[in-house]
Protein backbone atom coordinates (compact mmCIF):
# COMPACT_ATOMS: atom_id res chain seq x y z
CA UNK A 1 0.00 0.00 0.00
CA UNK A 2 1.74 3.35 -1.05
CA UNK A 3 0.46 6.31 0.64
CA UNK A 4 -0.95 9.28 -1.15
CA UNK A 5 2.61 11.13 -0.31
CA UNK A 6 5.17 10.40 1.81
CA UNK A 7 4.85 11.10 5.39
CA UNK A 8 5.91 13.52 7.37
CA UNK A 9 8.03 13.51 10.72
CA UNK A 10 8.13 14.63 14.12
CA UNK A 11 9.08 13.78 17.50
CA UNK A 12 6.46 12.11 19.75
CA UNK A 13 5.35 14.62 22.90
CA UNK A 14 2.20 12.87 24.34
CA UNK A 15 -1.41 11.28 23.30
CA UNK A 16 -4.49 12.13 25.30
CA UNK A 17 -7.99 12.11 25.26
CA UNK A 18 -7.63 8.59 23.26
CA UNK A 19 -7.75 10.32 19.65
CA UNK A 20 -5.50 12.96 19.96
CA UNK A 21 -1.83 13.09 20.07
CA UNK A 22 0.83 16.31 20.24
CA UNK A 23 3.96 16.37 18.37
CA UNK A 24 6.98 18.38 17.60
CA UNK A 25 8.16 19.82 14.12
CA UNK A 26 11.65 20.29 13.03
CA UNK A 27 11.61 23.80 13.67
CA UNK A 28 10.58 23.10 17.37
CA UNK A 29 6.50 24.10 16.43
CA UNK A 30 3.69 21.43 17.49
CA UNK A 31 1.00 20.11 16.05
CA UNK A 32 -1.80 17.76 17.32
CA UNK A 33 -2.17 14.45 14.98
CA UNK A 34 -5.54 12.39 14.79
CA UNK A 35 -4.50 9.11 16.93
CA UNK A 36 -6.67 6.26 14.74
CA UNK A 37 -6.15 3.81 17.52
CA UNK A 38 -8.95 2.74 20.08
CA UNK A 39 -6.27 0.38 21.70
CA UNK A 40 -3.62 1.38 24.75
CA UNK A 41 -0.71 1.58 22.68
CA UNK A 42 0.80 -0.17 25.25
CA UNK A 43 4.50 -0.02 24.82
CA UNK A 44 3.97 2.22 21.41
CA UNK A 45 4.33 5.75 23.23
CA UNK A 46 7.97 6.65 23.53
CA UNK A 47 8.15 10.11 23.81
CA UNK A 48 10.88 11.98 22.07
CA UNK A 49 10.99 9.29 19.56
CA UNK A 50 10.15 10.01 15.75
CA UNK A 51 6.62 9.51 14.62
CA UNK A 52 5.48 9.84 10.74
CA UNK A 53 2.28 11.44 9.91
CA UNK A 54 -0.28 11.75 7.01
CA UNK A 55 -1.66 14.90 6.16
CA UNK A 56 -5.04 15.09 4.26
CA UNK A 57 -5.18 18.62 3.31
CA UNK A 58 -8.48 18.79 3.78
CA UNK A 59 -8.95 22.21 6.04
CA UNK A 60 -12.37 21.78 7.14
CA UNK A 61 -10.99 18.80 9.16
CA UNK A 62 -10.15 20.10 12.92
CA UNK A 63 -6.90 17.61 13.01
CA UNK A 64 -6.63 17.34 9.07
CA UNK A 65 -2.93 14.98 10.12
CA UNK A 66 -3.03 11.71 11.22
CA UNK A 67 -0.98 9.68 12.64
CA UNK A 68 0.74 6.72 10.98
CA UNK A 69 4.11 5.10 12.17
CA UNK A 70 6.12 5.49 15.55
CA UNK A 71 10.24 4.46 16.24
CA UNK A 72 9.73 1.96 18.99
CA UNK A 73 12.27 1.00 20.85
CA UNK A 74 12.61 -3.28 21.56
CA UNK A 75 14.79 -5.36 23.36
CA UNK A 76 16.43 -7.92 21.52
CA UNK A 77 18.49 -10.80 23.58
CA UNK A 78 19.27 -7.84 25.96
CA UNK A 79 20.06 -4.99 23.52
CA UNK A 80 17.93 -2.57 22.57
CA UNK A 81 16.80 -1.84 18.97
CA UNK A 82 14.96 0.73 17.29
CA UNK A 83 11.97 -1.08 15.23
CA UNK A 84 8.80 0.79 13.61
CA UNK A 85 4.52 0.19 13.96
CA UNK A 86 2.16 0.95 12.36
CA UNK A 87 -0.23 2.43 14.83
CA UNK A 88 -3.02 3.44 12.28
CA UNK A 89 -6.09 0.48 13.37
CA UNK A 90 -7.79 1.95 10.28
CA UNK A 91 -4.55 0.43 7.56
CA UNK A 92 -5.05 -2.87 8.58
CA UNK A 93 -8.31 -4.49 6.68
CA UNK A 94 -6.95 -2.53 3.57
CA UNK A 95 -3.42 -4.31 4.32
CA UNK A 96 -4.49 -7.77 4.32
CA UNK A 97 -7.34 -7.08 1.58
CA UNK A 98 -4.14 -5.74 -0.79
CA UNK A 99 -2.17 -9.18 0.76
CA UNK A 100 -4.97 -11.56 -0.02
CA UNK A 101 -5.82 -10.14 -4.11
CA UNK A 102 -1.95 -10.59 -4.29
CA UNK A 103 -2.78 -14.45 -4.23
CA UNK A 104 0.04 -14.84 -1.76
CA UNK A 105 -1.85 -16.39 0.67
CA UNK A 106 -2.16 -19.86 -0.58
CA UNK A 107 -4.48 -21.02 2.44
CA UNK A 108 -6.91 -18.45 1.04
CA UNK A 109 -6.27 -18.55 -2.25
CA UNK A 110 -8.99 -19.08 -4.88
CA UNK A 111 -11.34 -16.50 -4.03
CA UNK A 112 -11.98 -14.22 -6.43
CA UNK A 113 -14.93 -11.95 -4.57
CA UNK A 114 -13.85 -10.02 -1.22
CA UNK A 115 -16.89 -8.34 0.52
CA UNK A 116 -15.70 -5.52 3.37
CA UNK A 117 -18.09 -4.73 6.53
CA UNK A 118 -20.96 -7.31 5.61
CA UNK A 119 -23.00 -7.77 8.16
CA UNK A 120 -23.44 -11.34 9.99
CA UNK A 121 -23.64 -13.44 13.16
CA UNK A 122 -25.99 -13.37 15.68
CA UNK A 123 -24.68 -10.77 17.59
CA UNK A 124 -25.04 -8.01 14.84
CA UNK A 125 -21.47 -7.81 13.79
CA UNK A 126 -19.67 -6.96 10.76
CA UNK A 127 -16.92 -9.12 9.75
CA UNK A 128 -13.78 -7.22 8.09
CA UNK A 129 -13.59 -9.35 4.82
CA UNK A 130 -15.66 -12.09 3.47
CA UNK A 131 -14.36 -14.27 0.55
CA UNK A 132 -16.50 -15.50 -1.81
CA UNK A 133 -16.18 -18.24 -4.77
CA UNK A 134 -18.50 -20.16 -6.32
CA UNK A 135 -17.75 -24.01 -5.36
CA UNK A 136 -15.95 -22.87 -2.32
CA UNK A 137 -17.42 -22.43 1.09
CA UNK A 138 -17.96 -18.78 1.94
CA UNK A 139 -14.70 -17.46 4.42
CA UNK A 140 -14.82 -15.13 6.91
CA UNK A 141 -11.95 -12.93 8.02
CA UNK A 142 -11.89 -10.91 11.08
CA UNK A 143 -8.86 -8.57 10.87
CA UNK A 144 -7.08 -7.53 14.14
CA UNK A 145 -3.94 -5.20 14.44
CA UNK A 146 -1.07 -6.29 16.36
CA UNK A 147 1.22 -3.62 18.09
CA UNK A 148 1.88 -4.93 21.03
CA UNK A 149 5.72 -5.75 21.51
CA UNK A 150 7.29 -7.66 24.34
CA UNK A 151 10.35 -8.10 23.55
CA UNK A 152 12.73 -10.79 21.79
CA UNK A 153 10.35 -10.83 19.05
CA UNK A 154 6.77 -11.93 20.83
CA UNK A 155 3.74 -9.56 20.12
CA UNK A 156 0.76 -10.01 21.67
CA UNK A 157 -3.04 -9.28 20.98
CA UNK A 158 -4.98 -8.05 22.40
CA UNK A 159 -3.37 -4.89 24.23
CA UNK A 160 -6.41 -3.90 26.23
CA UNK A 161 -9.67 -5.92 27.41
CA UNK A 162 -11.68 -6.14 24.37
CA UNK A 163 -15.49 -7.38 25.00
CA UNK A 164 -15.65 -6.27 21.08
CA UNK A 165 -12.98 -8.89 20.18
CA UNK A 166 -14.48 -11.34 21.88
CA UNK A 167 -17.94 -11.15 20.69
CA UNK A 168 -16.07 -12.05 17.60
CA UNK A 169 -14.80 -14.77 18.55
CA UNK A 170 -18.09 -16.04 19.02
CA UNK A 171 -19.54 -15.21 15.98
CA UNK A 172 -16.46 -16.86 13.76
CA UNK A 173 -17.20 -20.44 15.78
CA UNK A 174 -21.06 -20.18 14.50
CA UNK A 175 -20.22 -19.54 11.16
CA UNK A 176 -17.65 -22.57 11.42
CA UNK A 177 -21.13 -24.58 13.02
CA UNK A 178 -23.31 -23.02 10.16
CA UNK A 179 -20.74 -24.80 7.31
CA UNK A 180 -18.60 -21.83 6.17
CA UNK A 181 -14.87 -20.92 7.44
CA UNK A 182 -13.75 -18.14 9.53
CA UNK A 183 -10.40 -16.92 10.00
CA UNK A 184 -8.69 -14.23 12.77
CA UNK A 185 -5.98 -12.39 10.77
CA UNK A 186 -3.12 -10.78 13.25
CA UNK A 187 -2.38 -7.95 10.63
CA UNK A 188 0.61 -7.49 12.83
CA UNK A 189 1.93 -3.61 12.08
CA UNK A 190 5.71 -3.81 13.78
CA UNK A 191 9.08 -4.57 12.55
CA UNK A 192 10.13 -5.78 16.23
CA UNK A 193 7.53 -8.81 16.12
CA UNK A 194 8.55 -12.35 14.67
CA UNK A 195 5.71 -14.30 16.51
CA UNK A 196 1.85 -13.36 17.80
CA UNK A 197 0.01 -15.01 21.10
CA UNK A 198 -2.28 -14.49 22.98
CA UNK A 199 -1.91 -11.37 25.89
CA UNK A 200 -3.29 -13.99 28.69
CA UNK A 201 -2.60 -11.74 31.67
CA UNK A 202 -4.19 -8.71 29.75
CA UNK A 203 -7.67 -9.97 28.92
CA UNK A 204 -8.23 -13.59 30.46
CA UNK A 205 -11.64 -13.86 29.04
CA UNK A 206 -10.40 -13.74 25.67
CA UNK A 207 -8.08 -16.06 25.81
CA UNK A 208 -10.40 -18.51 26.85
CA UNK A 209 -12.68 -17.68 23.76
CA UNK A 210 -9.79 -17.98 21.33
CA UNK A 211 -9.32 -21.47 22.31
CA UNK A 212 -12.71 -22.16 22.23
CA UNK A 213 -13.00 -21.15 18.25
CA UNK A 214 -10.40 -22.83 17.68
CA UNK A 215 -11.44 -26.31 19.29
CA UNK A 216 -14.74 -25.23 17.08
CA UNK A 217 -12.60 -25.08 13.89
CA UNK A 218 -11.77 -21.17 13.06
CA UNK A 219 -8.07 -20.84 11.97
CA UNK A 220 -5.38 -18.31 12.98
CA UNK A 221 -2.64 -16.85 10.81
CA UNK A 222 -0.58 -13.88 10.81
CA UNK A 223 1.62 -11.47 8.82
CA UNK A 224 4.21 -9.49 9.31
CA UNK A 225 4.86 -6.08 7.71
CA UNK A 226 7.56 -3.61 6.60
CA UNK A 227 7.15 -0.17 6.21
CA UNK A 228 8.82 3.40 5.12
CA UNK A 229 7.65 6.33 5.18
CA UNK A 230 6.34 6.08 1.50
CA UNK A 231 4.46 2.33 1.65
CA UNK A 232 3.19 -0.46 4.25
CA UNK A 233 2.92 -3.51 3.02
CA UNK A 234 2.55 -7.09 4.60
CA UNK A 235 5.43 -9.05 3.62
CA UNK A 236 5.81 -12.64 5.32
CA UNK A 237 4.10 -15.03 7.32
CA UNK A 238 4.79 -15.60 11.09
CA UNK A 239 3.93 -18.04 13.56
CA UNK A 240 1.23 -18.03 15.82
CA UNK A 241 1.90 -19.29 19.37
CA UNK A 242 -1.27 -20.17 21.09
Amino acid sequence: MKYDSRLSEARFLRRYKRFMADVELADGSQITLHCPNTGSMKNCLYPGYRVWYSDSGNPKRKYPCTWEQAEIPVVFNGEERITRAGLNTGRANALVEELLMSGKVPELSGYQNIRREVRYGEENSRIDLLLQQEGLSDCYVEVKSVTLAMGDGLGLFPDAVTSRGTKHLRELAQMVAGGSRAVLFFCVQHTGIDQVSVAKEIDPVYAEELQKALEAGVEVMAWGAEMSPETIKLVKPLPVIL
